[in-house]
């Protein structure tokens, strides 16, 4: 499950780092985000129920959310980003503590095995989503130029989306 939304994300990122660059309108492109902000909302909400797996969940749950708020600012035409930068800001908290736990695993639980799982590759994701949500804060803010972040969600849709998701279905493994 969340493989295919890692990919769904990647559907949103582009088009949200195209119309950075200039090119695109607005109301599709807060479509595009809405329809991937709520099926990731969605997708949170079956990883936690269905699979049992609040710790994936709450990572979905952050980002999901925020996608919404990227989508009703473009659908709204907000001038002001200000609260996105908000959102963005706590997801960038949440993101980074997902990093640090996915670095060095968790704690062992009941049934011996650690809670969190430990991945290098992950917490690297984590790191380059931390990274994402502290520019968008900081493109609301007026602090780093939306051609900034549109390059940095155009690069890390590969490595942070795209590679762990194609990796995981076709090979059953990460890259590192």
């Amino acid at each position: 499950m969340t493989l295919a939304l890692l990919i769904a994300i990647s559907v949103m990122w582009v088009p949200v780092a195209i119309l950075f660059l200039g090119k695109g309108e607005a109301k599709g492109t807060g479509a595009i985000t809405g329809f991937v902000g709520l099926t990731v909302v969605i997708g949170a909400f079956l990883q936690t129920a269905l699979f049992k797996d609040a710790f994936t969940g709450g990572l979905l749950f952050a980002h999901g959310l925020l996608y919404c708020t990227v989508a009703y600012a473009l659908l709204a035409g907000l001038e002001d980003l200000r609260s996105v930068g908000n959102v963005s800001l706590i997801v960038a908290v949440i993101s980074a503590v997902y990093m640090v736990l996915f670095f060095v695993g968790g704690a062992p639980g009941p049934d011996g095995k650690p809670l969190t799982p430990q991945s290098t590759y992950l917490a690297f994701a984590c790191a380059g989503y931390t990274v994402l949500t502290v520019e968008v804060w900081l493109n609301a803010y007026g602090k780093v130029s939306a051609g900034t972040l549109a390059w940095s969600l155009i690069t890390w849709a590969f490595p942070g989306l795209l590679v762990p998701s194609f990796m995981l279905m076709s090979a059953g493994k990460l890259p590192f």
